[in-house]
């Protein structure tokens, strides 16, 4: 969306054709998203070279992209996929490279490129030997044309690091320039060449396609450009030779692919506030703060986005490339938070509006540096004061959650913005290591109630008569000697090898001598059996990009490791730092169970792995969790594209370990034969695998000496401790429905898996007080809740923006200001419809737009396309044409479908 503005405001330029030549396979969510925001054509090349055979041997390498839930061609895109190998100029003029090679005119004396490892170099064409060159290279095109329908041929002329000077492109053009006037001035060779964009290309295509009909019988096309195949599915994993999948990299520099995500989640709560802080502003004052950001909050946009290439986020960029995203993000994290808590003071009617003063607000996270992980504010709270907390939710709906602080001492008391009692809980802060796990200050859990896209004030108060202290946990440790109790905790060793944590829904069964979860006890008799496995595999050829094991992964837990039970009303832990082969364990985890009504927290199970792959010790290894349930999957799961859908995924024999393992963004599960599911959800992304029957595996990190030969020329050791966040779902279907019969492309989560992912990757955003108030002095309530009540469950804000924040002053209302994009989830009905939470709703009306917030009229809606460019949205291929909203406010978004509005606020006189 940045880009494409940025493209139309610089240069008037909306683009309509995608080309991604270089990522590592390919989700089709890219093609759903292209489709809406208006693209017509995509160009791919990185898939797996038996398939482009495959789809070469039938002419089908040129195809409709369909999403697999479509039945209504609403999602239809064109796609040329490159048949070869590779985008460069050998691999482009036709099938073999030592010829094509020869037609790389920047190749010869004098450019510093590379000779032709064929060993036959281009030479300058002329008019003796341009006869021979033209026909040499005209009978590598007609090779290359017979894998296509048409009769217009695309040869891109191009690699990595080309057309650095004047001298190298006018060589190109130069020799081709002869070649080209040869071919076209001999009508017997009856071929037309010529220079000409992506755009060229699939126009010429296209009106060869209206002339032309190259249906085949029976085959299913589509109404969006005739005579071609339509194609559902994805592109992972890939290979481009022998057993080289490319999987490592759904893996490689793990810290960072979560720091993406915090920048992703933080982004967009600032984005909510900005909008909500111009939105209820009725003069220029309330404005300053919002447009003094703007400049930072375009770069902060532009710093995640770069990120988003395919050697950033993928982990297989150099170090000091890594060290350069990691800084443009640190540096966009920390502006995002200092805005943020100037924004809260605003939203929350503490300060009127905004002056150069610093904020008495700071975030309860902060990062010291671009490669540290975050550490919690301590909050110091003297006898007879308290500190604030102010909590913002960026979701849809009312958020009910245990919310934890760190604070440095335990008698202490929460209270609401009503100054009423909370309930709590205190536990001791713990530490990896095998001594001294103690930090000595503690964890202070309470429930909060936050409105959607609101604010609710907390205050921590010590020496506030009339209400209970927080409540200290019962801790219970496995024998070790040099174990000391914290204060003012009751510590009791554990008894036998099995130890448990539970709520009211779930009981967790621990192998005590290794500090594993066994199994898992529902309230309703039925139980589950999950062992859990820590393990590693070794590997010689593994590196940035590829996955290469020796063999299985094998455990590196062994008997005698230390096992911490903390239990208290709120919440209850299992802490566990392995004993392992070396010293330092690589590893240490907790278990978590949540405790209280209409909670999503309820039903899940929090696991956190604090990861250390920091010495040689761990060269070549590569540390993966393996769940082995008792639920019958047969190798079979599903795994998320981008966090958007499901893609069925089945373990075949028949290709390496390596091939059998796909990204997980966000979600995989697996579905047994009785309907239970065993889902995990993920913080951020990594790599996924069902090697047997029951089996689910996720790799944590890997840490690699050598360089794979694909382009990074290193190996990946700058591994930094981090810590990797699951949230587990074990369900079971209610009714037999399930759609696996009617849709066997895939399944989709539960509505209850569906608000886990969201509330797991769009985390509730803490602030808290600079100094401390006396007790004395009780401010006012203060809270701050926009909308009219919680929207449908089904239905997700995914952004509220103002997409030209420094442009805002300048603009007129009429200009639509402000950008609203929802969609909505698809999910799975044979599991619980009100998500066994406070859902109070799901769709089954069309949602009113000016209805939606309060004291906040909404003028002039009206809706576009997925980049704000398109307001024809004709062409955007809707299912139901997307009335006029402007009128009624009326909204109706068909499942899966993301829908953009522009709009202008006002606050209501």
């Amino acid at each position: 969306m940045e880009g494409n503005m940025w493209l139309n405001d610089t240069i008037g330029f909306i683009p309509k054709n995608s080309w991604a030549i270089d990522p590592f396979g390919y989700s089709a969510t890219m093609a759903y998203l292209l489709r809406r925001m208006g693209f017509e054509n995509m160009l791919i090349q990185r898939t797996h070279y038996e398939l482009k055979k495959e789809l070469a041997l039938h002419q089908n390498l040129e195809y409709i992209w369909r999403q697999s839930w479509d039945t209504e061609e609403t999602s239809d895109i064109f796609v040329h996929m490159m048949p070869f190998y590779s985008y460069d100029i050998p691999h482009t003029c036709g099938p073999e490279p030592a010829v094509c090679c020869q037609f790389d005119f920047a190749r010869m004396g004098g450019f510093f490129y590379e000779a032709c490892p064929w060993r036959q170099n281009p030479v300058e064409t002329n008019q003796e030997n341009v006869q021979e060159r033209a026909l040499k290279l005209l009978d590598q095109y007609k090779k290359k044309s017979t894998l296509y329908r048409t009769n217009t041929l695309l040869v891109p002329l191009g690699d990595d690091f080309r057309y650095t000077t004047i001298n190298e492109a006018e060589a190109q053009f130069r020799n081709y320039q002869l070649l080209f006037d040869y071919i076209n001035s001999n009508p017997s060779l009856n071929a037309e060449a010529k220079f000409g964009t992506l755009d060229d290309y699939f126009r010429t295509l296209r009106e060869e396609a209206d002339r032309i009909n190259y249906s085949r019988p029976g085959e299913i096309g589509s109404g969006q450009v005739e005579g071609f195949p339509s194609l559902s599915g994805d592109f992972f994993t890939y290979a481009d030779r022998q057993q080289d999948y490319w999987s490592g990299y759904y893996v490689s520099r793990p810290f960072f692919k979560a720091v993406d995500r915090v920048l992703e989640q933080t982004l967009r709560a600032t984005e909510m506030m900005v909008a909500l802080l111009l939105g209820y502003c009725q003069r220029a004052q309330c404005e300053k703060l919002p447009m003094s950001f703007a400049y930072k909050l375009t770069a902060a946009r532009r710093n995640l986005a770069l990120f988003q290439h395919h050697d950033g986020v993928t982990g297989t960029a150099k170090d000091h490339v890594v060290l350069d995203y990691g800084t443009r993000m640190h540096t966009s994290l920390q502006d995002l938070q200092i805005f943020m808590s100037k924004a809260i003071e605003v939203l929350l009617g503490i300060r009127e509006r905004y002056d150069q003063n610093l904020s008495q607000f700071e975030p309860e996270q902060v990062r010291s540096k671009y490669d540290a992980q975050p550490v919690h504010k301590v909050i110091n709270v003297h006898e007879g004061t308290s500190q604030s907390v102010v909590i913002f939710n960026p979701l849809e709906q009312t958020r009910e959650e245990i919310v934890m602080v760190i604070v440095n001492r335990p008698d202490i008391t929460v209270l609401d913005s009503n100054w009423t009692c909370v309930q709590s809980q205190i536990s001791p802060e713990l530490r990896h290591g095998k001594s001294k796990i103690f930090t000595g200050r503690h964890r202070l859990h309470w429930k909060a109630t936050i409105p959607a896209l609101g604010l609710q004030v907390y205050y921590i108060a010590n020496g506030f008569v009339g209400c209970d202290k927080a409540k200290p946990v019962k801790l219970k440790y496995s024998s070790d000697n040099s174990f000391s109790c914290p204060t003012p905790y009751a510590c009791s060793k554990i008894e036998g090898d099995v130890a448990d944590i539970r709520n009211r829904h779930q009981i967790l069964s621990f192998d005590v001598r290794h500090g594993l979860l066994q199994k898992i006890s529902h309230i309703n008799g039925s139980q589950n059996v999950v062992e859990e496995e820590i393990d590693m595999y070794s590997s010689q050829g593994s590196g940035a990009y590829l996955f290469m094991p020796n063999g299985d992964a094998h455990p590196i837990t062994e008997a005698g490791g230390l096992m911490v039970i903390s239990k208290g009303p709120l919440m209850e832990e299992a802490y566990s730092y392995p004993r392992t082969a070396w010293e330092r364990s690589p590893i240490s985890h907790s278990t978590r169970l949540y405790n209280g009504n209409n909670m999503i927290q309820e039903f899940l199970i929090e696991k956190e792995y604090h990861v250390e792959l920091l010495s040689h010790n761990f060269n070549d290894r590569e540390l993966i969790v393996r769940y082995k349930t008792d639920i019958d999957n047969k190798r079979i799961f599903y795994s998320d594209l981008n966090g958007f859908q499901m893609s069925r995924r089945e373990t075949y024999d028949k290709i390496p370990l390596q091939g059998n393992y796909y990204p997980m963004p966000a979600l995989a599960f697996m579905q047994g034969s009785n309907g239970q599911r065993f889902s995990v959800h993920s913080r951020q992304s990594l790599g996924v695998a069902s090697l047997k029957d029951g089996w689910l595996e996720i790799m944590l990190d890997r840490r690699l000496s050598r360089d794979d030969g694909r382009g990074l020329g290193q190996g990946v050791l700058d591994n930094r401790a981090m810590n990797v966040v699951f949230h587990i779902l074990v369900e079971s279907n209610i009714s037999s429905t399930s759609n696996s019969i009617s849709k066997p492309l895939t399944l989709s989560p539960s509505l209850l898996s569906h608000l886990t992912g969201a509330h797991l990757n769009y985390p509730l955003h803490a602030f808290i007080s600079k100094k401390p108030q006396e007790l004395s002095v009780q401010p006012p309530p203060r809270s701050f809740s926009p909308l009219a009540g919680s929207l449908p469950c089904d239905l997700h804000i995914v952004n509220f923006k103002v997409p030209r924040p420094s442009k805002y002053s300048q603009q007129s209302p009429d200009d639509s200001r402000f950008v609203l994009i929802l969609q909505r989830r698809y999910w799975d009905s044979s599991y619980c419809r009100k998500g066994r939470s406070q859902c109070v709703s799901v769709v089954d009306e069309p949602l009113n737009l000016f209805s939606m917030f309060k004291g906040l009229a909404i003028l002039n809606a009206k809706a576009t396309s997925l980049n704000l460019l398109n307001d024809d949205i004709g062409m955007l291929g809707y299912p139901e044409q997307l009335e006029d909203v402007s009128q009624d406010g009326q909204v109706t978004i068909a499942p899966m479908e993301i829908q953009a509005y522009k709009l202008e606020m006002r606050p209501n006189e």
